[in-house]
């Protein structure tokens, strides 16, 4: 069994999260979304933000998550 690290790559709104997953996906990656408001209302406990999304990936696939995530906020802002 292999230890892999993941770091975090994006955060930001449920849709724009969405919107960078399946562009990774897309592109073979595979990530990880942590939604800490989900999490805490299934427990339930409430959420300071809601909709408030992280995204990780794979240090192997890092260098090639970052050129995606870098060209889905290039996307955005224009």
């Amino acid at each position: 069994m292999s230890d892999t690290t993941y770091t975090k790559i994006f955060s930001g709104s449920f849709i724009i999260v969405q919107l960078a997953l399946d562009r990774l996906k897309g592109a073979g990656i595979n990530a990880i979304v942590k939604d800490e408001s989900e999490s805490g209302r299934l427990a339930g406990f409430g959420a300071s933000i809601q909709g408030y999304q992280e995204l990780y990936v794979s240090n192997e696939e890092l260098a090639q998550a970052k050129t995606i995530i870098t060209s889905v906020k290039e996307e955005l802002e224009s």
